[in-house]
């Protein structure tokens, strides 16, 4: 079977691609395709060639990407597939409009509906004015009406959390099962012995809520790491206070330590899933968390965490004087990780593909 694997962009390592790299290693003779290749790290994709799309050559893409989502459905439509027997397309924006032939099944892992056009378009608009603000709308309509006939043209959807399944259903009326994405739980020890301090951090960007979190730490005067970078750090570090620390990006095995050190991972906004607090968790590590998305369902109340139901500073200190009440046993914080395993997902993962093929027979 031919079988062809489409990623929207390959610009970070993050969460959607940790889920690209477990495809590959069941599919590893598929061939790859993506808008925009700009990743130096090529291991987790076997170091295959990446078939990209005309955006490639677009002038200042690799920084400015996001800026051409206008032409992204364009391009998304122009690759030929045809002549593959199976498409998976790993999606959290347009690789699910990737046209299919008469014979064809095309399996979408959705990580999340498009986010700029679905629940974040207010919040896109409210930051541009006037004229463009007016053309902006527009244009978000256009890709929203895109959106809607891409999904018609899935065969099934797979959503990374029940949070992204009822969205799924919300937006596109489609059906989708539940596979939680892959966590290398191996890969991380029990922190037994805790320091004194907290952390939070990821892509600094304004929907992960990271300005609450600052300040609520820096009125209660506790000390947090904040690891990671983006737009908002200026801004971050200009409210901070002297309680906090920024550690700007970390590899994967410094953050493990300072993961498995710390009292808690903070974290105030809404994920898909959310792999950050799940490998806190794999160290031994509380979460403390705002209690919306898919972590309602990687994190137990009391048991590995405690969350916070409104964004706001005063919701999360009552959270953090809630938790300092409590006591969080590694060894249990540990278990609950493990649900969340590599192998988990693979075996899940080829049953729902070889199910597929097999109605399709």
């Amino acid at each position: 079977m031919k079988i062809a694997i489409i990623h929207d962009w390959l610009v970070t390592y993050g969460g959607a691609e940790r889920v690209l790299k477990e495809m590959l290693s069941i599919y590893p003779d598929a061939d790859l395709y993506t808008l925009i290749d700009f990743l130096k790290e090529r291991e987790f994709i076997l170091n295959k060639e990446v078939k990209t799309s005309f955006l490639q050559k677009f002038p200042f893409v690799k920084e400015k990407y996001r800026s051409y989502l206008p032409f992204m459905p364009c391009a998304i439509e122009r690759f030929d597939l045809s002549s593959y027997d199976m498409i998976i397309s790993s999606c959290h924006c347009v690789s699910k409009g990737i046209r299919k032939k008469k014979g064809q099944i095309h399996i979408c892992y959705c990580h999340t509906p498009i986010r700029y056009v679905w629940e974040l378009k207010r919040d896109y608009l409210a930051q541009i004015r006037g004229i463009k603000g007016a053309m902006a709308n527009i244009f978000l309509n256009f890709i929203k009406d895109w959106d809607l006939k891409a999904a018609k043209n899935v065969d099934h959807f797979i959503a990374n959390s029940h949070y992204i399944k009822e969205r799924i259903k919300r937006y596109y009326n489609r059906d989708a099962v539940c596979i939680y994405p892959p966590i290398d739980i191996e890969r991380f020890e029990i922190g037994e012995k805790k320091d004194n301090f907290f952390i939070t951090g990821g892509r600094l960007v304004p929907y992960k809520r990271f300005d609450l979190v600052i300040n609520a730490f820096s009125k209660l005067s506790l000390p947090l790491l904040v690891f990671g970078d983006g737009p908002c750090i200026k801004d971050l570090k200009d409210r901070a206070g002297k309680n906090i620390e920024f550690l700007g990006w970390q590899d994967e095995d410094r953050l493990k330590e300072y993961l498995k050190k710390a009292r808690a991972f903070v974290f105030a906004g809404i994920e898909d899933f959310g792999i950050l607090p799940v490998e806190a968790q794999a160290c031994g590590t509380p979460v403390i968390a705002y209690g919306e998305g898919g972590l309602k369902e990687t994190v137990i109340l009391y048991k590995t965490g405690v969350f916070f139901y409104e964004q706001k500073e005063e919701a999360l200190i009552s959270a953090i004087k809630e938790f300092n009440k409590r006591e969080f046993l590694p060894k249990i914080i540990r278990e609950n990780a493990e649900r969340f395993g590599r192998e988990r997902f693979i075996k899940e993962f080829k049953d729902f593909v070889k199910e597929k093929l097999n109605e399709k027979i």
